[in-house]
């Protein structure tokens, strides 16, 4: 190759990582400023994707040679570490290189499996799901997004679910509970806005009741709610709740956040649940569709009373989540 255009090649990517070292750091910004905005809380998210591309962007302004950038890319190359350190500190936990807080079940006495799906109300391949379902054979199927047209699929091709709680819904948040063990204690709340629902309820199986909550607050998007405030406000209500519980107790659903923001960390903090992911992996569940633009999203939080049996996202029913598998148990004392 010529060296002229080699030199132009080597300035322009310096150039791009250059541009990019400053675009990492004021998304970063913004998602430490106290704001409630979208805008703001959004950045939240992309963690992992703006940790790579520090990363990139340091191996880049590390080998080429741009003498003209030098003093930039130097600047730069401390500003993406510095940024890489701080996005770093908030994901390592959901890898296998931290300790995990949930012990593997070694004598369940009582196992509880669970599949969340979110279905994305136009998808029509309700057949997938049911297909998981009679494979994997969950205890409990929570759906969200799920209308009527879902709930008569689902009633047809589910038969051995007969606890079952319907809230079919056309706005984005229906939602469906599946039961193969009786319920108690059933309540459809709607706590924030009067059409956003949320399931609680007791899940009686084998002599032991499990107190469960099925959310699906709504996210801070700008076709939906302008703030993170509702979302924020209906996690931090059922941390307040779970925290009262002395019996075993669940939490999950599409929660519209990220495992790794303040406002999950708050509520693990006030509810005292964990999360099986730490120390096992990020178990992306959206987007479906988009391998570059994946955070997980759809969440399961336990009581201590629990251990891990299995936990695995399963294959794409047409959806833009995947759905989340997750087998606990109660170990025997």
């Amino acid at each position: 190759m010529d060296v002229d255009l080699l030199n132009a090649v080597s300035h322009g990517a310096v150039a791009i990582a250059v541009t990019m070292s400053f675009v990492c750091l004021i998304v970063t910004v913004l998602s430490i400023l106290p704001f409630d905005h979208w805008l703001f809380r959004a950045w939240e998210f992309p963690r992992l994707q703006i940790s790579i591309i520090c990363i990139v962007n340091i191996l880049v302004l590390m080998s080429l040679n741009a003498s003209y950038f030098e003093a930039v890319s130097t600047l730069c190359v401390v500003l993406n570490a510095l940024v890489l350190l701080f996005q770093g500190h908030w994901i390592l936990p959901y890898t296998p290189f931290y300790k995990s807080e949930i012990r593997r079940s070694k004598s369940p006495k009582v196992q509880l499996s669970v599949l969340t799906s979110n279905v994305l109300m136009h998808n029509r391949q309700a057949f997938k799901l049911i297909e998981l379902v009679n494979k994997h054979q969950p205890d409990i199927l929570i759906t969200l997004e799920s209308d009527i047209w879902w709930q008569q699929q689902l009633d047809d091709g589910l038969d051995d679910y007969p606890h079952r709680v319907p809230v079919p819904l056309d706005n984005l948040y229906g939602m469906h509970l599946y039961s193969k063990h009786p319920l108690s204690n059933v309540d459809v709340l709607y706590r924030i806005k009067n059409d956003i629902p949320s399931i609680t309820c007791n899940i009686e199986i084998d002599e032991q009741s499990i107190r469960a909550f099925f959310v699906h607050p709504e996210p801070p998007s700008p076709t939906e709610a302008e703030t993170a405030k509702p979302r924020d406000k209906e996690l931090l209500l059922y941390a307040k709740e779970a925290a009262l519980s002395k019996q075993p107790l669940i939490v999950t659903g599409d929660l519209n956040d990220v495992a790794w923001s303040p406002t999950t960390q708050a509520f693990r903090e006030k509810s005292g649940l964990l999360d099986p992911r730490i120390g096992r992996g990020f178990f992306n569940t959206f987007h479906a569709q988009h391998i570059w633009a994946r955070w997980p999203l759809d969440h399961i939080f336990v009581s201590e009373h629990f251990s891990l049996v299995e936990m695995k996202r399963l294959p794409s029913i047409g959806s833009d989540h995947f759905p989340l598998f997750t087998k606990l148990a109660i170990d025997e004392a």
